[in-house]
């Protein structure tokens, strides 16, 4: 079966769906590795490391194709290049994607959103979400050393001492967590707060100090936390205030897939920070825990600067790229069959990344958008 690598062409986006060092493990298994040309230039891969890998470099890759891997969702001329019955992986936003899905399911497409893969253990492998933010995190933490204008790490020279620097990470999933040892490596003294009680003994696990507010936890399923009521929004925030106000760096990480982000941190709470504050929102690009952060753009509140994310993985594309193609490989070869690849909805992990099968939106939330739109 010919495989199609797409090339990306979104702005900003510069990772590949398969890097060279990944493209043996489908054709070992006796499939065709077809890649656009120049697609993976960005990431720092160039057409010859295809060639080399075993895959072949041609403009028409798209058509015909039984498999697409993208980083991005395709865009609609793209899918109706595909056969009918073609797979499709990359990442779906189906909600701002509606057009899209109605392309896909109209040219009889099989579309697998990695957004979607359950958050299980036996799919730890194909989650993408989960490599993505791990990168993002360790990006978050450069961002914020490189705008701070003062050390990190504590140093100790015969001119005088100079106390390392005070980060405060707000949520500590998997960019959390990243974020914490990044900087704890960069020598920092680290904070960190979350409203699961699991993510406790993580922080410590890192070396950093858990902050302990009075307020019971919020778990939520797949290991999000569960959304939390304005009452309890608003006492969170007057409880970590002073926590902001003393750190020197605030990096804040709470996001779940397909919700717009919690305002955990006001205006006034980064206005109240020392001057030459650094602010770091990874959620800025679905709507920012901090008021007034704007996704890929840095801006002043106060006397602090308050970085807003956009794409912030494709920062750093090359190894982005190695983990999120590794994702994808995973997923894709679940579905392999004697007569090449097939999805199997007995398997919760297709099943819950499926978007469209067969002519049908397979995903409830998303007919259920389509059904609601204007035709």
């Amino acid at each position: 079966m010919k495989i199609a690598i797409v090339g990306e062409t979104r702005p900003g986006e510069r990772r590949v769906a398969l890097v060279p060092g990944l493209v043996s493990r489908l054709t070992d298994v006796g499939q065709e590795v077809v890649v656009e040309p120049g697609a993976g230039k960005a990431a720092g891969f160039t057409d010859e490391d295809y060639l080399e890998a075993g895959a072949s470099v041609a403009t028409d890759a798209l058509d015909g194709a039984g498999v697409a891997l993208a980083v991005q969702p395709l865009a609609p001329s793209q899918a109706r290049r595909l056969a009918r019955g073609a797979i499709t992986v990359s990442f779906l936003p189906t909600a701002q994607e509606l057009e899209l899905v109605g392309v896909l399911r109209d040219a009889g497409l099989t579309a697998l959103a990695m957004e979607l893969v359950p958050r299980i253990s036996r799919a730890q492998a194909m989650d993408a979400l989960s490599s993505q933010s791990f990168v993002a995190g360790y990006r978050a933490a450069l961002v914020a050393a490189e705008r701070l204008p003062r050390f990190f790490p504590l140093s100790m020279t015969a001119s005088g001492t100079i106390p390392p620097a005070k980060v405060l990470v707000l949520g500590a999933g998997v960019a959390g967590l990243q974020a914490i040892a990044t900087a704890r490596r960069l020598g920092a003294r680290v904070r960190a707060y979350d409203v699961r009680a699991a993510s406790a003994e993580e922080v410590r696990s890192l070396g950093a100090e858990f902050v302990e507010l009075d307020l019971p936890t919020l778990e939520g399923a797949g290991g999000y936390a569960r959304e939390m009521t304005e009452e309890r929004s608003r006492r969170q925030r007057e409880l970590l205030a002073p926590h902001v106000a003393e750190a020197d760096v605030l990096i804040t990480t709470a996001a779940v897939p397909g919700r717009t982000a919690p305002i955990l941190v006001t205006e006034q709470m980064v206005a109240a920070m020392r001057p030459g504050s650094v602010v770091v929102d990874l959620a800025a690009e679905s709507g920012g825990n901090v008021e007034g952060a704007r996704p890929g753009e840095e801006i002043t509140i106060g006397g602090a600067s308050v970085w807003g994310g956009l794409n912030v993985p494709s920062q750093l594309p090359a190894q982005a790229s190695q983990l999120y193609g590794t994702n994808v490989v995973n997923l894709l070869l679940l579905l392999r069959s004697e007569d090449g690849f097939a999805p199997d909805f007995d398997d919760e992990i297709v099943a819950g990344a499926c978007v469209t099968h067969a002519g049908e939106v397979r995903h409830a939330p998303t007919r259920e958008l389509l059904a609601a739109a204007p035709s």
